[in-house]
């Protein structure tokens, strides 16, 4: 059992790992985009029976349902997002290495195997 040099192109892309800080930066604007457009929509409505934001004050501090709260949840919102982003894909890259490794290492016992059997 031969096994291929080199992977093809589009599969060898599919395998590369993601970069932290970037999708952490596009995975944090746009939840910072998210909070705030959420927050400022609420305020030009005014309306009574919409969604309730003021529960993350709990999640956001210094967040209110207003202007200077909507900036602060866009800062709030890209800081959450980046860590978010971050981490998903350090894990993505760290499950892509490892399955990656081992199934390396699973075709080279199983080439290994073959090579013994003819001794």
């Amino acid at each position: 059992m031969t096994l291929p040099s080199a992977l093809p192109p589009d599969v060898e892309r599919a395998f590369r790992p993601l970069h932290k800080r970037g999708f952490g930066i596009a995975l944090g604007a746009a939840s910072g985009l998210f909070v705030f457009a959420a927050t400022a929509i609420l305020l030009l409505r005014h309306e009574p029976d919409a969604i309730r934001l003021g529960i993350l004050c709990e999640y956001f501090y210094g967040y209110t349902v207003s202007w200077a709260g909507a900036f602060i949840g866009l800062a709030w919102g890209f800081f959450a997002g980046y860590v978010a982003g971050w981490f998903a894909a350090f894990v993505r890259n760290f499950v892509m290495a490892a399955s990656l490794w081992l199934g390396r290492n699973r075709s080279e016992l199983e080439a290994s195997r073959d090579f013994l059997d003819h001794i």
